[in-house]
């Protein structure tokens, strides 16, 4: 594992602040699959702590101008995952509270995979796995060759790391350096309906041998979350992974217990309890 720099350790109100942002972020999530019997929810759940802090913590007032050339970028490879980023995007205004509940629904904008195009701050088009780190890449590429300081963040998943195009992207982005690059790998465990087939171990070796600088935390941990933006922060002449493991229906017991949790399905009489649990977790 790549040595890293000492980072402050995150304050207590930080950590507090962020902890109710993520909390509001997860109630947005049951507010849009309630009622539908399924959905995307167990990983959205799990990745609410990452957009906390990526969101509302890293990203400033400049960076979530979207129509702004020069910003810090922010692509979810996995476009499944949309639940979570409707989400941030009602949290910070940019979408319409309201509008959630439409969410997956046939004509609605906040579809069940990212479109780009389509809502304000989706910077690509996610359905197709295995995209995300290479226009990443690319991008990361663009900005040094444009002389923009600003960071290229992506996130990817373990499952996508079964995809040649990802190695392909990692290959590319240690071959020419390119430390305004921070990929995070979302390490669940699950894919389709079951645990993981290929084995993809070890992801934060596999990344080192490619020349990448490497760091794994517990991705559902605000504190360790928090320190890895400010060890990413630092340039060291090759791109960074920070390597998640996160917990599918992070929140909600009954969700994190399950064995499927990729297509999350709940009776329609579950819905009351799940809000409850979410809410006693967070107590």
């Amino acid at each position: 594992m790549t040595a890293v720099p000492d980072t402050p350790a995150a304050d207590a109100a930080t950590i507090a602040r962020l902890r109710g942002v993520a909390l509001n972020l997860r109630r947005k999530m049951i507010q849009q699959a309630r009622g539908k019997g399924q959905g995307y929810l167990g990983q959205g759940l799990a990745i609410a702590d990452f957009l906390a802090v990526l969101y509302f913590h890293e990203f400033g007032a400049d960076d979530l101008d979207f129509a702004r050339a020069e910003r810090k970028r922010f692509y979810l490879s996995t476009g499944h995952y949309s639940i979570a980023m409707w989400a941030v995007l009602a949290e910070l205004g940019i979408v319409d509270p309201a509008t959630l509940p439409s969410y997956g629904a046939d004509g609605s904008p906040l579809e069940m995979s990212t479109m780009e195009g389509h809502v304000s701050g989706v910077e690509m088009t996610g359905g197709s796995l295995g995209h995300g780190l290479g226009i990443a890449v690319g991008a990361a590429l663009g900005y040094r060759l444009d002389g923009r300081r600003s960071a290229i963040h992506v996130e990817t998943s373990d499952g996508e790391l079964q995809e040649g195009s990802t190695w392909e992207a990692a290959n590319t982005a240690g071959s020419f350096g390119l430390d305004n690059l921070v990929c995070w790998i979302d390490c669940n465990g699950i894919q389709a309906d079951g645990p993981m087939v290929v084995n993809i171990e070890p992801v934060a070796g596999r990344f080192e041998a490619f020349g990448w600088a490497v760091r794994e935390i517990d991705g559902n941990d605000l504190a360790q979350l928090i320190e890895a933006f400010a060890w990413a922060r630092v340039r060291a002449g090759r791109p960074k992974a920070v390597v998640m493991r996160t917990r599918p229906g992070r929140g909600v017991k009954r969700i994190e217990q399950r064995d499927r949790a990729h297509f999350v399905r709940i009776d329609a009489e579950e819905w009351d309890d799940v809000a409850r649990e979410l809410e006693i977790e967070n107590v």
